[in-house]
């Protein structure tokens, strides 16, 4: 019997030694995103500096921008120092994939490959899609059939410059170009068209009215919201900003965030119906 005895507090002890290496294994595994933000005292983003007005240089050199400013915000709330590093569309992604940024923040929306890997905020801005082109002939262009054969601007690996290619446009590439560059480029004819967020675009051709080119009119598609970029393990971290989200969006300093760089609203679904669904796949 005391043999026994022994034997079965052996056996207790191997299964007791089990259940713990495997509790500790899953304590190892959790995410531990907002725990190693909260320790740092400090949010690292990821950014452009040359998307107008979401992330930018203004006159004085400081970055600001509508994404920028809500992360500020963000930060704020959660008691946080908030340090920006700025990367072309490309450089962020990876940065947030290898743990460099905690978050990307540069109006960014999912679609196809990366929603597999990144998740986003819930969103800080609604829009749908639009078309710029030359003021004095639209380019040629009268719907999205008419990308055929025409020149698209824009970075690689963007849905905007997928769903062009798919209309058989050809592309022309820029790494982190500024807006001016961008619309400079369509007005002299060395491109044809930008495929981006109608916000975006309303503001940049607003912001730079010597250069002819303008919004095609009428020809939108693809309704949609964006927020910021994270690495899809990175729950703890999300939910924390989500949460400081929320709260900004109930006190209304996302809306005046937003009328600051917008004009309007953008933190709101817009009025305008925009039905048409185009695939970037």
């Amino acid at each position: 019997m005391i043999l026994l005895k022994k034997w079965l507090v052996g056996l207790s002890l191997v299964i007791a030694g089990v259940v713990l290496t495997a509790c500790g294994s899953g304590q190892s595994s959790e995410d531990d995103s907002w725990k190693k933000v909260e320790e740092k005292k400090e949010l690292v983003v990821a950014t452009s500096g040359t998307l107008f007005p979401s992330s930018y240089y203004n006159d004085e050199n400081k970055l600001i921008g509508y994404d920028v400013d809500v992360a500020k915000a963000v930060a704020k709330k959660l008691d946080l120092k908030i340090k920006f590093k700025e990367y072309n569309v490309d450089g962020q992604v990876t940065a947030v994939k290898r743990g460099e940024a905690d978050f990307a923040a540069n109006d960014f929306g999912l679609s196809g490959e990366r929603a597999k890997k990144f998740s986003l905020s819930s969103p800080i801005k609604y829009s749908f899609d639009s078309m710029i082109v030359r003021k004095s002939d639209d380019s040629g262009i009268h719907s999205l059939k008419d990308l055929k054969d025409k020149k698209a601007a824009g970075e690689p690996n963007t849905s905007y410059m997928k769903i062009a290619e798919k209309y058989g446009a050809k592309a022309v590439t820029y790494d982190n170009a500024t807006n001016d560059q961008y619309l400079t480029d369509v007005a002299n004819g060395r491109t044809d068209v930008i495929l981006n967020d109608y916000y975006l675009q309303k503001m940049s051709v607003a912001a730079l009215p010597d250069i002819p080119v303008k919004i095609l009119e009428d020809v939108y598609f693809n309704a949609n919201s964006t927020g910021f970029l994270f690495d899809k393990e990175n729950q703890t971290l999300k939910t924390k900003i989500d949460d400081a989200l929320a709260d900004l969006k109930k006190d209304g300093t996302l809306k005046k965030i937003a009328e600051q760089y917008f004009g309007t609203d953008v933190s709101v679904k817009p009025k305008q119906e925009v039905s048409e669904k185009v695939s970037a796949d």
